[in-house]
């Protein structure tokens, strides 16, 4: 997934993480108490925060163009979600008003990395349904030392939607895993990552045409891009094997669809993959990474801090990786942070407020600098 699901989103390390990879209720602003609450005492950048799913693994929410809108993806075996799919809903603008999410994809296979389309009228969206429509097998992690493991289905490819959910066009055929993908701000071009050329790498489409450059090369993964606000810029996340053993590790899990991306650092580059630089350099997995609303500094998802793999929390730093601030202080997971167009209010997801459980929910909270 885009963000572990993924990507990630998302899926991520851990028994905290939502899977990589509705019962609605009143949102609520209730601070309980510091070990189950939906908001901090040192979160200082949010300021009236919601709550808008409760239930399940909830990950990877992303606005629309025009920030009144989230999509995002869902498993919940209670409701019948055996595993992720696709759904859209209405922000809350008023009190006691509810987030009302619906389904957009075909409720067949298994779906990731959704992004709306500048005109508002359509989604774009990952799925295996073409595959088959069973949800695709999990990897057996106990073959691999208990490492955390990612499938890279090669049925996955990307399709654009209706908000209906009627599938208007099919954007990628190649044989490989095509998925995670984004759009530029303006809407005309597609960043995501494909196993199409032996590798996984990321690719920019021009949606019109279908003409498309692939923009890195180096060995290794490289995915959940996105661009900065301006357009001229990408950020992603990448995993690169550094020895001998991790070479022939990264390329025999390759060869069976699977990737460890359990060490990842944050890399950007200009928009068409050139001057491409790593910029964070903490170790473990630095990952879900975004240019925040001024195009410069950057926020991300991290477990660096926790040599036992866990929490995971928010930081930003500048792009040169100085000036590294925490900005969530959940003990389980908070990931998948994304600032609204006009950079206002910032979504992501965590294990904050669950009663206990794994359940992974969105958050959305306006940004105080």
């Amino acid at each position: 997934m885009r963000n572990f699901p993924f990507l990630l989103a998302i899926p991520v390390l851990t028994v905290f993480a939502v899977s990589f990879t509705k019962s609605v209720r009143p949102t609520t602003t209730k601070v309980q108490n510091v070990n189950d609450t939906i908001l901090y005492p040192d979160e200082k950048h949010f300021k009236n925060m919601q709550q808008l799913t409760f239930g399940g693994d909830n990950a990877e929410a992303y606005f629309s163009y025009d920030g009144k809108w989230l999509i995002f993806q869902k498993t919940y075996a209670k409701e019948g979600i055996p595993c992720d799919q696709m759904y859209i809903g209405k922000i809350p603008t008023k009190p006691g008003e509810k987030f009302v999410p619906k389904l957009v994809s075909t409720g067949k296979g298994r779906t990731t990395c959704g992004a709306f389309t500048k005109d508002g009228k359509h989604i774009i969206y990952a799925s295996t349904h073409l595959g088959s429509s069973d949800c695709p097998p999990v990897p057996d992690r106990s073959k691999y030392g208990n490492k955390y493991i990612w499938p890279l289905y090669d049925s996955y490819d990307i399709f654009m939607a209706d908000l209906n959910g009627k599938i208007v066009k099919q954007l990628t055929t190649s044989k490989g895993y095509d998925a995670e993908a984004t759009l530029s701000p303006d809407g005309k071009k597609m960043l995501y990552t494909s196993t199409k050329d032996g590798d996984i790498d990321m690719y920019v489409m021009d949606l019109k045409t279908g003409k498309e450059i692939k923009i890195t090369n180096l060995l290794g993964y490289d995915g959940g891009g996105w661009f900065s606000l301006d357009g001229k810029k990408i950020i992603w996340r990448a995993s690169r094997p550094k020895t001998e053993a991790e070479t022939k590790e990264y390329k025999e899990l390759l060869a069976q669809g699977l990737v460890a991306p359990t060490n990842m650092e944050v890399w950007v580059a200009n928009a068409d993959g050139s001057n491409a630089k790593q910029v964070s350099t903490f170790g473990q997995a630095n990952w879900a990474p975004a240019y925040m609303p001024d195009s410069k500094r950057i926020i991300f998802a991290s477990n660096h801090e926790y040599k036992r793999g866990f929490p995971f929390n928010l930081y930003t730093m500048n792009e040169d990786g100085t000036n590294l601030t925490k900005v969530s202080r959940d003990k389980g997971f908070d990931a998948f942070p994304m600032f609204s167009p006009n950079g206002k209010k910032i979504v992501f997801c965590s294990n904050r407020n669950n009663g206990g459980t794994r359940d992974t929910n969105i958050f959305i909270a306006d940004w105080v600098e």
